[in-house]
């Protein structure tokens, strides 16, 4: 199963009121003032201890969260933290990037394989294959059976996020469209490949809730108020977009019942998720049916006010050939952003619509194989050798999945300094260690903590599987791109996810002896 990381719903402040302040006046005044002078005393004392108290309480958190190695941490051992890895001490009013130096110097590969060797051990049964190259130059500087075909789990979406941008493009929005269908009375919702669908108004500063059912209902039932008409109007569906099974049978059903994906259509609420914040349990078997009658709810409440009814329940029907109006439509996130939400919390439905999408951008058809095809399509086209891969989904669900440790080095390489710069899009949804994402509950202890912020991957885990592919910047100023696999391993031993993860450490701290 993949890790999928909820995010937080942000805490708005309430508005500050612009209440004109009282000042007392006269001696009853003053004697009033003076007693809550003498009542304000002790919560200034007490606010006055807790500040004291919170500043060794703060240091105290702050080194145990950076580590030992860092500047601050009691007892930290070990070389010199270079400036550019330091916390700093205040934010720059310019935020810039400066790009990364060309001539830093290039680790020596037998100080990493030293390293990395004594780390990607496995806890029980099992083995770890690995890379790790110069994102640059492409020089390889760590290789642990780097060609031999792994079970990947959710690293099979790089290569489904690489398929996505170069075939549907970063900008591309999906629509999903209500159509004027054969009669007055009838309309057609129309499926476009938008699965991040909100419930309620659309909300423009997201991804997942971007277009809303409720807005796309009052712009249907203005359209129909100010054509005439009276209703009941009838809701069919269009989502013929995909063909081919709807739940891949390379999938175990035990995954699709415990929520980790379901039937794939081009149209689904909240990621067929029951609802934003959902991230397990059971999801809607038909996603697209489900959304459907959802808008029919909508546009009934819309409809009231505008003088008309609609009929109870969702037909499918297929939009009638030939041109047709279009009452009103609702465009998703950019495919950029799409991507990054997709990498950032690991988001199987959304990976599995990515690769129909891509295929039918490609001329092919909108199923799995379709989708399957077109990845490895986009990755040749790219350079990266796919020959010895065989894609059973997009996701990585399916245990048939085979793509070694070098191919995946060789796609983060093209995400971050490859030739194609659509790619780069993918970079923010990389999770951050300690931070963001998979990733986010990661990196805490004393032997990982230093890559906390600096190491950028993508996670996966299956039941003997485990994974780990991104890029680092190491102490010298040198990019570097890796990919870590085990398979075989013995399920929930906790020792390999630490393995994975202070190995990408040891790279962020690298200073092996550059060459």
């Amino acid at each position: 199963m993949t890790g999928v990381d909820e995010a937080g719903a942000e805490k708005q402040a309430p508005e500050q009121q612009d209440t004109p302040i009282l000042r007392p006046r006269g001696p009853r005044a003053r004697k009033s003032a003076s007693k809550g002078i003498v009542r304000f005393l002790p919560l200034a004392l007490l606010t006055l201890v807790i500040a004291v108290l919170a500043v060794p309480m703060g240091l105290g958190i702050a080194a145990g969260f950076i580590g030992p190695g860092f500047p601050g941490a009691a007892g930290a051992p070990g070389p010199k933290v270079p400036d550019w890895q330091q916390v700093p001490k205040q934010l720059s009013r310019t935020q810039i990037v400066a790009p990364l130096d060309a001539s830093a110097p290039v680790p020596l590969p037998a100080d990493v394989t030293n390293q990395l060797n004594a780390l990607l051990t496995p806890d029980g049964g099992g083995d770890f294959t690995g890379v790790v190259e110069d994102a640059l130059t492409g020089l390889p500087l760590y290789d642990r059976d780097g060609a031999k075909n792994r079970v990947p789990a959710s690293n099979m979406k790089l290569l489904t996020a690489v398929a996505a941008l170069r075939a549907i493009g970063p900008e591309t929005r999906f629509s999903t469209r209500v159509l004027a269908g054969p009669s007055p009375s009838t309309i057609i919702l129309s499926a476009g490949g938008d699965v991040l669908l909100g419930d309620g108004p659309s909300q423009a500063n997201e991804v997942l809730g971007h277009a809303g059912l409720e807005t796309l209902a009052a712009d249907t039932a203005k359209a129909l108020q100010d054509r005439g008409v009276k209703g009941p109007v009838t809701v069919q569906l269009d989502d013929g977009l995909f063909t081919g099974p709807a739940l891949n049978p390379a999938w175990s059903l035990d995954d699709v019942a415990a929520g980790e994906t379901a039937p794939v259509f081009p149209l689904a609420l909240n990621s067929a998720r029951t609802s934003p914040g959902a991230t397990n349990g059971p999801r809607p078997q038909d996603a697209a049916l489900t959304a459907a009658q959802a808008f029919a709810g909508k546009l009934q409440a819309a409809g009231a006010a505008a003088g008309f009814t609609v009929v109870p329940g969702v037909e499918r029907a297929a939009a009638p050939t030939g041109k047709q109006g279009v009452l009103a439509s609702a465009v998703s996130a950019t495919v950029r952003e799409q991507v990054d939400l997709m990498l950032e919390t690991s988001d199987n439905y959304l990976a599995e619509v990515f690769g129909r999408m891509a295929a039918l951008s490609e001329g092919k058809p909108g199923s799995n194989d379709g989708a399957t095809a077109a990845v490895g399509a986009q990755l040749a086209e790219l350079g990266v050798a796919s020959d010895s891969m065989h894609l059973a989904d997009v996701s990585g669900l399916a245990l048939g999945n085979q793509v070694s440790a070098r191919q995946f080095a060789d796609v983060v390489r093209a995400i971050t300094s490859g030739p194609d710069t659509r790619l780069r899009a993918a970079l923010a949804g990389f999770p951050v260690a300690g931070l963001t994402g998979t990733l986010g509950d990661r990196y805490t202890d004393a032997t990982t903590s230093q890559g906390a912020g600096l190491v950028r991957a993508k996670t996966g885990t299956l039941n003997s599987v485990i994974a780990l592919s991104g890029y680092v910047v190491d102490a010298n100023g040198r990019l570097l791109v890796f990919s870590f696999i085990g398979n075989g391993l013995m399920p929930g031993a906790e020792g390999n996810k630490v393995a994975l993860d202070r190995s990408a450490t040891a790279l962020a701290s690298c200073g092996c002896r550059a060459g």
